[in-house]
């Protein structure tokens, strides 16, 4: 994961200093997203979308935006409140949506386990 985030900041890099501080921006946004008792954010990764073609005129990268709940058992209505509130959390930061746009991402997911994500935008 490391290395995603590396690769990740690496990317965003060539974009020019404001894209690179919008990176920095996301772990800081994210980290307050959640009460310390809700949630921990654990981190973000770039994945690179296999089944689509690389000459094909979409983007092939998304985000995936990775929380852990302290208890793993959630109803479905906190679990569907918790994921828009990170996703409105992205949405009302313009720059950093813009940063991810200019750098290829097309899409970002939330996380709360390995096995489930859910799209934002």
């Amino acid at each position: 994961m490391r290395a995603l985030i590396t690769s990740l900041l690496t990317g965003l890099a060539l974009y020019g200093a404001s894209a690179q501080v919008s990176a920095e921006n996301l772990d800081v946004l994210m980290s307050g997203v959640f009460q310390a008792n809700e949630a921990t954010y654990i981190g973000y990764e770039s994945v690179e979308r296999e089944d689509i073609p690389v000459q094909s005129q979409i983007e092939r990268k998304y985000l995936i935006v990775d929380f852990r709940f302290q208890n793993q058992q959630l109803p479905s209505e906190q679990l569907q409140a918790s994921v828009h509130k990170v996703c409105m959390t992205l949405l009302k930061d313009r720059e950093l949506i813009r940063s991810l746009s200019d750098s290829g991402y097309d899409m970002v997911s939330v996380a709360f386990d390995r096995q489930s994500q859910f799209d934002c935008l």
